[in-house]
């Protein structure tokens, strides 16, 4: 096993890179605590299930960084990144995430909007007279 595992995940217009070394379950994220910077508990059930799914809960320490998007889509870009730093660790838990979903890139972003019109496909209120 390498010492420290190094991966990247994206989601809409966020990236994470995650840094895994093995410890004792300790997650920074922007050099903040875990429960610090996704304060939902459901952001963090989501980044964690990962590591559920894989039985690797409490075996390494997480180190990430965290930049673009908003706070879900950095949520879930954390999540392919430490699903990636995982299967890396060991290959064996790669078929249970993968049909969680977890080794996915989501690659649904915003419509550009298009001119001559309020957003990417909202039309001006139409007039009669």
């Amino acid at each position: 096993m390498a010492e420290v595992i190094n991966k990247s995940g994206r989601r809409k217009e966020a990236v994470a890179r995650v840094y895994l070394t093995p410890g004792t379950g300790q997650i920074t994220v922007n050099k903040k605590s875990f429960e610090a910077y996704f304060s939902l508990e459901w952001h963090r059930a989501k980044i964690l299930a990962a590591m559920t799914l894989a039985e690797m809960e409490g075996k390494f320490d997480i180190k990430a960084t965290i930049s673009g998007g908003g706070v879900s889509g950095q949520c879930e870009a954390m999540r392919l990144a430490v699903s990636k730093a995982l299967v890396e660790n060991n290959a064996d838990v790669k078929p249970a995430l993968r049909h969680a979903g977890f080794m996915t890139r989501d690659s649904r972003v915003v419509e550009r909007k298009k001119y001559g019109k309020v957003k990417a496909r909202k039309k001006t209120q139409f007039s009669k007279r």
